[in-house]
């Protein structure tokens, strides 16, 4: 009825099963969280972002990243605590380098953040910039995968100056008080 070999089967997969509970429970009690996993302070449980740009990849992030904290944002600035303002979203790509036949070779792609938040109506966190680059090789016979690279690398760019600019604000805002010193 059952294969010779059924049980020895079945005690490998409870084995299996010990050690990759073993195992998340060891990175439970070394205190690992994944890098998404994102806790924001109280005072910014409403938040409203000033920006001129709803659609760019670095509000999309931004709101997402937000979301998951369970932050509310907020479209009415008047009942947000905390207000994010969005001086400057850029993005664009740039030539590094150029074949002898004058092609492009190779690209960079940047993003550029102007950004200072407001905690209870008083700036909290004054004007800061944040520029990041990646480059990427270009080959005219791969046309249509390249053009998706340079917006693959924009979004990634995009989550990391989020990413950046979160830990910018819990470290370097006291929400009691002032600005901490720990801000560049």
């Amino acid at each position: 009825m059952y294969p010779a070999n059924w049980s020895a089967s079945l005690f490998d997969r409870r084995r299996i099963c010990i050690l990759i509970l073993a195992f998340a429970g060891l990175l439970q009690g070394c205190g690992f969280r994944f890098s998404g996993d994102v806790s924001y302070p109280p005072e910014m449980a409403i938040t409203y972002i000033n920006t001129s740009d709803r659609y760019s990849p670095f509000y999309r992030a931004l709101t997402k990243s937000l979301d998951r904290g369970g932050i509310t944002v907020t479209n009415d600035a008047v009942s947000a605590d905390t207000i994010i303002r969005i001086h400057q979203d850029l993005t664009g790509q740039r030539v590094l380098s150029v074949s002898a036949r004058n092609v492009p070779r190779e690209y960079d792609v940047y993003y550029i953040v102007r950004y200072s938040v407001l905690v209870k109506g008083r700036e909290a966190l004054p004007e800061q910039t944040l520029t990041l680059t990646q480059d990427y090789t270009y080959d005219e016979l791969q046309v249509l995968g390249k053009g998706n690279e340079a917006q693959i690398l924009r979004n990634a760019i995009a989550e990391n100056l989020v990413d950046l600019i979160v830990r910018q604000i819990k470290t370097g805002i006291d929400f009691s008080g002032a600005v901490s010193g720990r801000e560049k």
